[in-house]
């Protein structure tokens, strides 16, 4: 395949919540500048893009604040205009940044639910014999269920993130009770 514009970026290792700073939650990443009047093709990263892109909400760049002028949301990509980059030269400074939200800002999701950074650094125990089986390092999207990906004495340990296996996610207490399936833990 041919292409003139350069390869997009690695998919970010989380939706909403993707950050090394846990005061901000990354929404979208910037991809390249569109047009001549300097609006931003970014890819998508939170769930909630209608909400996260309406006119007149703010968002960071790079630490620095912006109002959002007007969005357009084609697929996976939003296409935004902020209020004050108004050129395609100032629009390509931002190639690769990372959009984000004060934490504060974060839709409430229902009981059960939990963004990713609330989830990545949970220490995991196994619920019959109470031993700590490491901490969760990732997460994997795929296509049935997601899996926590949990590094600890034992090695890289894959966690599907079902009922059946996952009995308590407790951000508070900095802990996830599993119930592994037949095989999942080697000795």
């Amino acid at each position: 395949m041919l292409s003139s514009k350069p390869p997009l970026p690695a998919k970010a290792p989380a939706s909403t919540s993707t950050s090394s700073n846990a005061d901000f939650l990354v929404v979208a990443q910037v991809l390249a500048p569109h047009g001549i009047r300097g609006e931003l093709k970014c890819r998508i990263v939170t769930d909630f893009p209608k909400q996260r892109f309406k006119r007149g909400n703010a968002v960071l760049i790079r630490g620095e604040q912006h109002l959002i002028q007007s969005s357009r949301i084609q697929g996976t990509t939003v296409l935004l205009r902020l209020e004050n980059i108004s050129d395609r030269t100032t629009a390509e400074t931002f190639r690769g940044a990372d959009i984000d939200i004060s934490s504060d800002e974060a839709v409430r999701l229902p009981k059960g639910q939990f963004y990713w950074h609330q989830v990545i650094g949970l220490e995991v125990e196994d619920a019959r014999t109470r031993e700590v089986l490491g901490r969760v390092a990732d997460i994997l999207v795929t296509g049935a269920n997601d899996v926590y990906v949990v590094h600890g004495e034992r090695g890289e340990i894959l966690i599907p993130a079902i009922k059946d296996v996952v009995k308590e996610i407790d951000p508070a207490r900095g802990r996830m009770v599993i119930e592994p399936l037949p095989g999942m833990i080697l000795k």
